[in-house]
């Protein structure tokens, strides 16, 4: 499946609970979902020394989904495709690698 197969076929259930302004929704379902990862991570150091067992690995999974779902959206709102956001940031992220840029700060290094 292609980025912008599952942003197609993502899209179908995407109901939001208002007309207008979805990429607001959309963003702040990304953030809680990203949020939600580093919680289930830092319950692996609290609950299980560290250690990533299966378990864990399946539910941030799961997580990961829902982070992929609210990407999908919010590219869709913006009117971009997945596919294309992908692109472009391993084409960003290969092109700071040859210039020798990975490490650093800023978004235009």
């Amino acid at each position: 499946m292609t980025f912008n197969e599952y942003q197609k076929l993502s899209k179908r259930t995407a109901i939001y609970p208002s007309k207008g302004k979805n990429f607001v929704y959309a963003t702040l379902g990304l953030v809680g979902e990203a949020g939600e990862i580093a919680e289930k991570v830092k319950k692996v150091f609290r609950d299980n020394g560290g250690i990533m067992d299966d378990e864990r690995k399946q539910i941030i999974k799961k997580e990961l989904g829902d982070v992929l779902w609210y990407m999908a959206q919010l590219s869709t709102e913006l009117g971009l495709s997945l596919d294309e956001v992908a692109q472009m940031n391993v084409d960003k992220l290969l092109s700071r690698m040859k210039r020798g840029k990975l490490h650093g700060d800023g978004d235009d290094r």
